[in-house]
């Protein structure tokens, strides 16, 4: 007859719930915050959210990230409606017991990708090599003065903290480069629908978005795109000193790569989405547009 000892007995037994823990379906129990604009980073806590393969705000999926079996950072998804947040896992799916209340800004037109700024959970992967800072300009045609409306450019610049360090790796005056983007849907196709007809004046850069209002006007900086320096990144920042007219607004944002030269393929794939900034608007004096990962979603 097998004997087992009594302590191991007693380990099994404590071992089971933690067993039984690790097995079972996924529970949301709380989230927060509890409403914000689409880019919100939200923490959701709950059990069992191990392996989790989908991250739901109502209908729409997020970009996530698993900390542990208990806690879940994710974005509120573009184009996100009220309703619960739901977590699929391999041993089943739970809803949150009260829904995220999205509350977009009013300033920001609805077909605006992002209506708030946010820093993607997910860092970029050892193998993206390089950065680029990119901005959008678009014309809000629900203002009067939008026809008019226009967004000048006086400088960009990009930094990159690397072992503590900081490192400048473009800082242009007067020139940028860009194309025109379709708009409905957000970015089409991913491929640009137009040349950018880009003017110019004494300080630099002028984009006359209420000529295109249909179409998103994407800029990134002159220098070509910089490779990082070797070492621990800690993250970069971008930065551009710009003029909003009324009747148009800008975003500015940045994209790691895996290389200098290779072209986009689609998303998370050649290049990876560091964020994007909140949104500026009209002002008759000049502002200095920035987004910076430094300190971004912590986990």
């Amino acid at each position: 007859m097998l004997r087992i000892p009594r302590s191991s007995i007693a380990g099994l037994v404590l071992s089971l719930p933690t067993l039984f823990a690790q097995t079972g379906g996924p529970r949301v129990l709380a989230i927060s915050p509890t409403s914000g604009p689409e880019g919100t980073r939200v923490e959701i806590q709950g059990t069992n959210l191990q392996r989790v393969s989908l991250v739901r705000f109502g209908t729409e999926g997020s970009t996530f990230s698993a900390v542990s079996a208990e806690k879940i950072v994710a974005l509120v998804p573009r184009w996100a409606s009220t309703g619960p947040v739901e977590v699929i896992t391999a041993g089943g799916r739970s809803t949150s017991p009260f829904p995220f209340v999205v509350m977009n800004d009013p300033r920001v037109p609805d077909d605006a990708g992002w209506k708030a700024g946010y820093v993607n959970p997910r860092p970029p992967k050892w193998e993206f090599h390089s950065v680029l800072l990119w901005g959008i300009a678009i014309a809000d045609t629900r203002n009067r003065d939008y026809p008019s409306s226009q967004v000048e450019v006086a400088w960009t610049q990009l930094s990159c903290r690397v072992n503590g360090k900081e490192f400048v790796l473009n800082d242009d005056h007067g020139k940028v480069r860009g194309a025109l983007y379709d708009r409905v849907p957000w970015f089409g196709n991913g491929k640009a629908s137009d040349q950018m007809p880009f003017a110019y004046d004494a300080a630099g850069v002028v984009m006359k978005v209420g000529g295109h209002p249909d179409r998103i006007w994407h800029f990134w900086s002159f220098s070509p795109r910089q490779p990082i320096p070797p070492g621990k990144l800690d993250g970069c920042t971008a930065k551009a000193n710009v003029r909003i007219s009324s009747g148009a607004l800008l975003q500015l944002g940045m994209d790691y790569w895996r290389e200098t030269t290779g072209v986009w393929t689609g998303p998370d794939l050649n290049n990876h989405e560091s964020g994007v900034s909140n949104w500026y608007f009209a002002s008759p004096e000049w502002q200095e547009a920035t987004f910076t990962d430094l300190g971004g979603p912590q986990f």
